[in-house]
């Protein structure tokens, strides 16, 4: 509690030099006292590890579209078209149109790592304290806010691409011409390239806030010596 309250003390302090003295006061790891790079680091580490253990999870084949947090279901829109195409006895094609949605994201996702690197490269000691003391998704609220709109610009031609490249265009065509052809439905023409680049960004700060709070709230998943003595401010 003593090392939480002397830590809540930084926020409210100003200038660097004040913050490294309050710094150099913290109680911890047998008094051995963590200075600001080190802080920094630290956060930077957990962040590093969130990308290289969850997101690259993304990449791989069904790395979307197996994993039930990150799936890319179909917009509100046309699952009316999904649900009617199963009725009829065409589950195989439904299934196909999301299986393209789904290679679509994951092959865009391999364009997030640098971005997310320099993203990482960046965090300030300022930066860092708030992320410490801030809630479970600290971190990914800070990655979020400092890569989402350079991701979008990277995901959404990838995700062109690939729906070029596996055929999605054709597939998708063909099922919503088989849905709009059906007696009594309205006719529907979204465009999923910008709906599935959206998708695909939730589901990669989705999977890279599962680790952060692994991170937080299980010592077993601080796996480094600085990642135990950062983390152990926050506990």
């Amino acid at each position: 509690m003593k090392k939480f309250i002397a830590l809540c003390m930084v926020i409210c302090l100003s200038s660097c030099a004040e913050l490294q003295q309050v710094v150099n006061n913290l109680p911890q790891d047998g008094g051995n006292v963590l200075s600001q790079s080190q802080i920094g680091n630290g956060l930077k580490e957990a962040l590093q590890l969130g990308i290289d253990k969850q997101v690259s999870k993304l990449t791989a084949k069904d790395g979307f579209y197996k994993n039930e947090l990150t799936k890319i279901l179909l917009p509100e829109e046309l699952r009316k078209v999904d649900k009617t195409l199963r009725d009829i006895g065409l589950g195989s094609l439904a299934d196909e149109g999301l299986k393209v949605l789904n290679r679509a994201a994951e092959d865009a996702v391999k364009e997030a790592t640098p971005i997310f690197i320099d993203a990482v490269k960046g965090i300030t000691f300022a930066d860092a304290k708030n992320i410490l003391l801030g809630s479970d998704d600290a971190a990914t609220q800070y990655l979020t806010s400092r890569t989402e709109q350079a991701l979008y610009s990277k995901f959404n031609p990838v995700i062109k691409n690939s729906f070029n490249k596996v055929g999605a265009d054709q597939i998708w065509e063909n099922l919503i011409t088989r849905y709009n052809n059906i007696p009594l439905t309205n006719n529907v023409n979204p465009d999923l390239t910008d709906y599935v680049t959206q998708e695909a960004l939730k589901g990669v700060y989705k999977m890279i806030a599962v680790e952060e709070k692994q991170i937080r709230t299980k010592y077993t998943s601080r796996t480094t010596d600085l990642l135990k003595r950062v983390f152990a401010l926050q506990d």
